[in-house]
């Protein structure tokens, strides 16, 4: 008899790593502000952050403000601050990260904005109007389903150990084998149960990007531009990103060639850090340097349905093509359901680095 009340500690560990699997799974479905879908009419800034994470919303902010002549951007890739009057938070990040020296390399400017407050807002806000999946609920409800692995493992062993421990002596009880195969098949329907949401975008959020991508060139319809034409201009940066715009749809080589070089020097550096060992990209937490919510690992792109965003592309590349999406000709990079990646190794057109 005592040998069947042995497979009381895998039962109990079983029934204990599946409940708080699933309610690992729900709090990383949870909406805390459900609203409609804006349709075409989202704002620019949670565009680039839906379609490319924090390092497009850092390529978009950057190229509103050198439209204004908020910014000079040379080609070693030094920004000037020449004007100090922000449109909106954002804009205030970059200002601060310049700082009073009116100048900053744009490698570590970017790395800096991305991380800022104000940026993660913005992933903030999309989840909880459930367009996205909070990374760091996401990551808890994959550690939360691998521990039924773990419980799953230990119930084997005890199968194994069990008939090991039996007597020989006639008329003796032994141990009953249906029921580890009875623990077996509840974890495995656990499993099935309890899998966590696959990718950052939500089914909602894919759906916001479709109806951006209507065949026609995505332009926000408020908020503080130059003209009509940089409008069209910015939402093609936020929706495509810079590689697929191109030198000539930006108007402005020297900036193109700066902005991807620098997320090109941030995805190197992540790739650096995480073959040392030293960087925690994998965890959904960490990009480059610092710690930031919504910069997360490849992991999160493979785990989507269908298509990667960028090769290896860390941070933020889950937001890039991430669902099933392709990557069109026009300036509406992400919303199709053609289930092709980006290809080209870039993130949706941004070349790589934080979501750009």
């Amino acid at each position: 008899m005592w040998h069947n009340a042995f497979y009381l500690v895998p039962g109990v560990l079983l029934a204990a790593t599946a409940l708080y699997a699933w309610q690992a799974k729900q709090a990383a479905q949870r909406v805390s502000n459900p609203k409609g879908l804006p349709g075409r009419g989202i704002a620019l800034l949670e565009a680039a952050f839906l379609a490319g994470g924090p390092g497009r919303v850092f390529d978009t902010a950057l190229v509103r403000m050198h439209r204004r002549g908020h910014v000079v951007v040379s080609r070693s890739r030094l920004v000037t601050l020449t004007a100090t009057e922000p449109v909106d938070e954002v804009d205030g990040a970059i200002v601060d990260a310049i700082g009073p020296s009116r100048g900053r390399d744009l490698d570590s400017l970017r790395v800096a904005v991305m991380h800022a407050p104000a940026v993660q807002a913005v992933g903030d806000a999309l989840a909880a109007r459930g367009l996205l999946r909070n990374p760091e609920r996401l990551r808890r409800a994959r550690t939360a389903h691998r521990t039924i692995w773990l419980a799953l493992a230990v119930t084997v062993a005890f199968a194994v150990a069990a008939p090991l421990l039996d007597s020989d002596e006639p008329g003796s009880d032994h141990a009953a084998l249906w029921i580890p195969l009875l623990l077996l098949v509840l974890g495995l329907l656990s499993l099935l149960v309890t899998r966590p949401p696959k990718g950052r975008v939500t089914p909602a959020g894919r759906r916001q990007l479709a109806l951006m991508d209507t065949g026609k060139p995505w332009q926000p319809h408020h908020g503080a531009f130059v003209s009509g034409a940089d409008a069209v201009l910015l939402g093609a940066v936020a929706i495509g990103g810079l590689t697929l715009l191109g030198a000539d749809g930006l108007g402005d080589p020297e900036l193109h060639e700066a902005m991807l070089a620098a997320a090109a020097a941030d995805q190197s550096a992540r790739a650096v850090a995480a073959s040392a060992g030293t960087g925690s990209s994998s965890s959904g937490t960490s990009c480059s340097t610092g710690t930031a919510v919504w910069c997360g690992s490849s992991s999160d792109s493979s785990d989507s349905s269908g298509s990667s965003g960028s090769s290896g592309s860390g941070c933020g590349s889950s937001f890039s093509c991430s669902s099933g999406s392709s990557c069109s000709s026009g300036s509406s990079g992400c919303g199709s359901s053609s289930g092709s990646s980006c290809g080209g190794g870039s993130s949706c057109g941004g070349g790589g680095g934080c979501g750009s």
